[in-house]
């Protein structure tokens, strides 16, 4: 079970340490110290979910799908190139940029935007309910052991990123940093969103 465990949080950290759009907003939210503790509660609870659907055997229907996956590929690619052009937009807006004076989203707009991070990534299903289903088979009765170490490197991750975003303060103190952040991150999300259009799941 223990080495279960350490494979699952081993293979956990794999698939989920990556510069994506998920992290990317974590990123912000946690530079911008707003409802850091909602965000990444939202971020780890559905990874938690799907890992343990996938680990009871939901990857197997998941990936006979592929209408699903496609429906959520195109949604995936609509949210991604929409926030990315907004990143843009504030880059382009030097007021307000200042960690210490940037406007704070209203809390169900924050939870909504992490939650579409999430849920209308095609290959969060990927990775949580076919991989982590897959390898977890492979364990046996120890494969819940595998759910609990692929959950805690979401717990981890998530958490560190959130709340450890906050030392790049110092370093994001001026507009033209903030205006260099955002401009990254609208290029991460239109990369990603183009990627998706144009390579599919594959």
């Amino acid at each position: 079970m223990i080495n279960a465990s350490l494979a699952g949080l081993l293979t956990g950290l794999s698939l989920i340490v990556a510069i994506g759009s998920q992290n990317a907003y974590v990123l912000r939210q946690g530079i911008l110290r707003s409802h850091v503790l909602v965000v990444v509660s939202v971020c780890a609870i559905s990874d938690l979910v799907l890992i343990c659907a996938g680990v009871g055997g939901m990857g197997v229907v998941v990936s006979r799908a592929g209408w699903a996956l496609e429906l959520l590929r195109w949604f995936g690619v609509a949210f991604l190139g929409w926030y990315g052009i907004g990143s843009f937009r504030r880059a382009l807006r030097p007021s307000g940029l200042d960690a210490t004076d940037a406007p704070r989203e209203a809390l169900p707009r924050v939870i909504a935007k992490a939650a579409a991070f999430t849920w209308l990534n095609p290959h969060v299903y990927i990775d949580t309910l076919v991989l982590h289903g897959s390898i977890a088979a492979t364990y046996g009765s120890a494969r819940w052991g595998f759910a609990v170490g692929g959950c805690l490197a979401s717990i981890i991750w998530f958490a560190g990123l959130g709340y450890g975003a906050r030392l790049l303060g110092p370093l994001l103190a001026s507009r033209r940093a903030w205006q260099v952040l955002d401009s990254l991150i609208g290029c991460t999300m239109l990369a990603i969103a183009a990627g998706l259009a144009v390579g599919g799941l594959g």
